[in-house]
């Protein structure tokens, strides 16, 4: 059997802060850096969804991906875009929403959705040099 991989590539934008309560202002300073700023900061982030798995051999789709699409608008851009993580979702109210900790959770979003005879993996760029990607 014939494994494929696809990918969807989206776009989304969101602020943050990197904190933790249980430490120190000065240790959350050193640790954190501008991160920290009280006002927060915000990023451009990209995410790639790899799905990988045998094509159905009806229609030749590994996953349709207008479908996948509306997965990730519906489950990611629609509950983080344009949104402060710290404030605005519940994802985030304890949880440090380092780059991270935010691709954790959009997997756990989306393995939720896809069939759990496929593959996912995802890939997040916090900057145009600094990514993350789960499971590694």
């Amino acid at each position: 059997m014939n494994k494929v991989a696809v990918f969807r590539k989206e776009h989304f934008n969101a602020a943050h802060r990197l904190h933790n309560p249980a430490l120190s202002d000065e240790d959350n300073e050193m640790i954190f850096g501008k991160c920290n700023n009280k006002n927060y900061h915000g990023h451009n982030y990209d995410l790639i969804v790899k799905v990988t798995g045998i094509p159905n051999p009806k229609t030749g789709y590994v996953i349709d991906l207008k479908i996948l699409s509306d997965l990730i608008n519906v489950e990611i851009l629609n509950r983080f875009d344009h949104k402060n993580l710290n404030l605005d979702t519940k994802e985030f109210e304890t949880l440090n929403p380092t780059a991270e900790n935010i691709v954790i959770v959009i997997y756990n979003l989306l393995r939720a959705k896809i069939d759990s005879t496929l593959d996912l993996k995802i890939r997040l760029y916090e900057t145009e040099r600094n990514f993350v990607e789960y499971p590694s």
